[in-house]
């Protein structure tokens, strides 16, 4: 028995924690603040650049608590899981009570509420008010949704209600959210984004993650037939275009030219065109000028081919490229990157930058080594990124301006026509209206009723 007490105030103690108000403004501030720390430390650098930025100690920290990639940490997720929880406990804990006053089995109106209410309007006439009734009654019964009348000690009160669905406005409001937080978390456990260099003529269906660097392979392929680019007079890139194919079984299934910020959407896949380069071609040639007498040697060669050094002074092999090379805080642009094997002694590494013909010359050796004769290609750097997300997020943005304006812009209703018999001999009417949260437009309200009415009486009297 005891054992049974126990789960069931255990179990109520959970549901009053997922349902709390409070539980739920920890977990936005929460996110918010975690929010601005993700826009405020760059996501997904390298190692090197946030070593270099916020040192050992910090960098440490930040990477323990997953900084550097924050929208897919676990308890990024987590708290976005527990709030869609708290959304979906509290509106079902406050949706019972709501639903009885939205769908009562007999409304209640109170006269005396009315009374007393701010919102009111007076007539009155010479007819009787047994004369008007049957006029109000089925101005009420036209004009809202709910209509009824009841007898008073001298004369009869009209009730009319419309809008009480109006409170499920909130509600509404609680789904958006709710669907805007899944669409995050969705996007956060199933979206990912990566990168592909496409070089002119070739076709790949490989993308290289932007997170992990690991391969993922597309079930499309894609296609550059073509590249340009358009330059400002200052040299800097004005446009760069992409004519690319897509492929699905071999087969070309579109084309479309590829620009900045105008993407490709194909399968529920976002494609950008997001950088370009060069790449060299398969042969190049290899210059061994003499340091003593001048003379220049020239080999034709290729990537992973070893090639004989001129008099015997070793091998060299070709084995990397990079159209960007960093060398001791300078750019050296398209380098090759080489490996020097000597006739005796241990192989080095060598580098062989191509705007720089010169500079193996501090390596000091017999021959000074360059690369020339160099015919380049473009490639196009594609990004591309799955978003599942993203259309439950664009539907929740429509749900929740149609919250809005269910919540700020309609409402709940009530309006009562009192006519009664004065001593004098006159019927006074008086209208007046409630609406739960006060709203101002509940005075233009009643004036509106208050003319129709008067109008309605003035009819009466010219007939």
């Amino acid at each position: 028995m005891n054992d049974n007490i126990k789960s069931i105030d255990l179990t109520d103690r959970v549901w009053n924690f997922l349902a709390s108000v409070k539980l739920s403004v920890v977990l936005l501030l929460t996110l918010a603040f975690t929010s601005i720390i993700g826009t405020l430390i760059p996501q997904h650098k390298e190692t090197s650049q946030y070593l270099q930025k916020y040192g050992e100690f910090w960098h440490g920290i930040f990477k323990t608590l997953n900084f550097y990639d924050m929208y897919g940490s676990w308890w990024f997720q987590f708290l976005l899981a527990l709030l869609i929880i708290n959304i979906i406990v509290c509106s079902i804990d406050r949706l019972s009570a709501t639903w009885k006053i939205i769908f009562p089995e007999k409304p209640v109106y109170r006269a005396d509420r009315f009374r007393k209410s701010e919102h009111r309007q007076s007539l009155t006439t010479a007819q009787a008010p047994e004369a008007i009734q049957t006029a109000i009654t089925g101005y009420m019964e036209k004009h809202f949704r709910h209509s009824r009348t009841e007898r008073s000690e001298s004369g009869y009160l009209v009730y009319g209600e419309k809008g009480r669905w109006t409170r499920l406005g909130a509600y509404v409001v609680h789904m958006s959210i709710l669907l805007l937080t899944l669409g995050v978390l969705i996007s956060s456990l199933f979206g990912y984004e990566g990168r592909m260099n496409l070089p002119v003529g070739e076709t790949s269906s490989t993308m290289i993650l932007r997170h992990s660097d690991a391969r993922v392979a597309l079930d499309f392929s894609l296609r550059c037939d073509d590249f340009s680019v358009k330059h400002y007079p200052s040299g800097r890139p004005k446009e760069y275009r992409s004519e690319l194919a897509i492929l699905k079984n071999g087969e070309e299934v579109a084309r479309r030219s590829l620009i900045v910020n105008d993407p490709i959407r194909y399968q529920g896949f976002n494609i950008y065109q997001s950088t370009y380069g060069r790449i060299p071609g398969d042969t190049f040639t290899l210059a061994f000028t003499d340091n003593a007498s001048g003379l220049q040697i020239n080999k034709k060669a290729s990537m992973n081919e070893e090639i004989a050094m001129p008099g015997g002074k070793g091998t060299i092999i070709v084995q990397d490229y990079s159209n960007n090379f960093n060398f001791r805080g300078h750019n050296l642009g398209p380098t090759y990157l080489c490996m020097l094997i000597p006739e005796s002694g241990d192989p080095r590494p060598l580098i062989l930058p191509v705007e720089h013909p010169n500079f193996d010359r501090m390596r000091q050796g017999a021959y000074t080594i360059s690369i020339k004769d160099l015919e380049y290609r473009y490639f196009t750097g594609l990004q591309i990124s799955r978003d599942p997300g993203i259309p439950i997020v664009f539907t929740s943005f429509a749900i929740m301006i149609l919250g809005f304006i269910v919540t700020f812009y309609m409402a709940h209703r009530q309006v009562c026509i009192e006519v009664a018999r004065k001593n004098s001999g006159e019927t006074a009417v008086l209208i007046s209206g409630i609406s739960p949260n006060r709203r101002p437009g509940m005075n233009m309200r009643v004036k509106r009723v208050a003319g129709s009415i008067e109008r309605i009486i003035a009819q009466r009297n010219n007939s």
